[in-house]
């Protein structure tokens, strides 16, 4: 596969990804996927769907995790109801991402990724021991499969995340970069986010956002690509100092406004393929 094939967040029947036929439509090469509802994580429904990306000929690079009960619709709402950190549905989540695990590997797929939630900042609590040990439980899980976990960026700041991925001490654990995520949460400027974690980071997000007059109090705006406070060639040529070779993978969450959501995406493969020949030619 070329260095930075361009990517889009997929989803088949749940979440907020794009169809598989757009993605096809606009000769995206990658995608990353919503985990489909439970009844059809069957292999039936995998090697149906694996048939599909042969004859569309894209390529799956993750399966995303995602529950019943989640809401983004403010930042205490997402640290109430988002990932496995709440402790009412703990149990029960992490189970399902196990299941969402083995149906990734029925799509031959190697990386399974998920926000896991607004992780406590104090180490010495049981709260923070205990997320610690579900992430462990996950990575093994995942390794048995041959997979890795990544863990996406937004929900803690970057020296917090490179702190619980170095005490969760697994060698297949991981972050999908999202730059976008540590604008709307008001978590940390991006470009210096990427570079702490940037030996963890294995896959990435290409999506833009503006700050909030009050970061980490209220959300930011999600905005078209190239037209937020990431700076994308900035972004880019800091992946490329990185080492990272891997898909671009854009996400943009309207599917409330498919044509949108299109136009948008279209806009977004043009940017990212411009920057790629500007900075991979040097």
């Amino acid at each position: 596969m070329e260095k930075w094939p361009i990517g889009v967040f997929t989803s088949i029947d749940a979440g907020l990804g794009v169809k598989l036929e757009v993605a096809h439509e606009l000769h995206v090469p990658t995608i990353q996927l919503h985990a489909p509802a439970p009844q059809t994580r069957t292999a039936q429904h995998a090697n149906a769907f694996l048939a599909r990306l042969k004859d569309l000929q894209i390529t799956l690079t993750a399966v995303f995790g995602g529950f019943e009960g989640e809401s983004y619709a403010d930042i205490p709402t997402v640290s109430r109801t988002v990932g496995l950190v709440p402790r009412a549905t703990r149990a029960a989540r992490t189970q399902e991402m196990k299941e969402i695990a083995d149906f990734a590997r029925l799509l031959h797929c190697d990386v399974v990724a998920l926000h896991l939630g607004f992780i406590t900042h104090d180490r010495a609590s049981g709260d923070y021991a205990e997320i610690v040990a579900v992430t462990r439980d996950l990575c093994d899980h995942c390794q048995r499969n041959g997979q890795d976990l990544h863990l996406e960026t937004g929900q803690e700041t970057a020296a917090g995340l490179l702190q619980f991925l170095e005490d969760v001490q697994r060698g297949n654990l991981f972050v999908n970069f999202d730059p976008a995520n540590m604008i709307l949460y008001g978590t940390g400027e991006p470009i210096d986010a990427l570079r702490q974690v940037g030996a963890y980071v294995h896959s990435v997000h290409c999506k833009d956002a503006t700050w909030a007059a009050r970061p980490g109090e209220e959300w930011g705006a999600e905005v078209p690509l190239g037209q937020g406070a990431v700076g994308m060639e900035n972004y880019l040529r800091t992946l490329h100092e990185l080492g990272y070779t891997g898909p671009l993978t854009i996400e943009r969450e309207i599917p409330q406004e498919p044509a949108r959501q299109k136009a948008e995406i279209s806009h977004a493969i043009n940017l990212l393929a411009q920057l790629r020949t500007k900075i991979l030619a040097v």
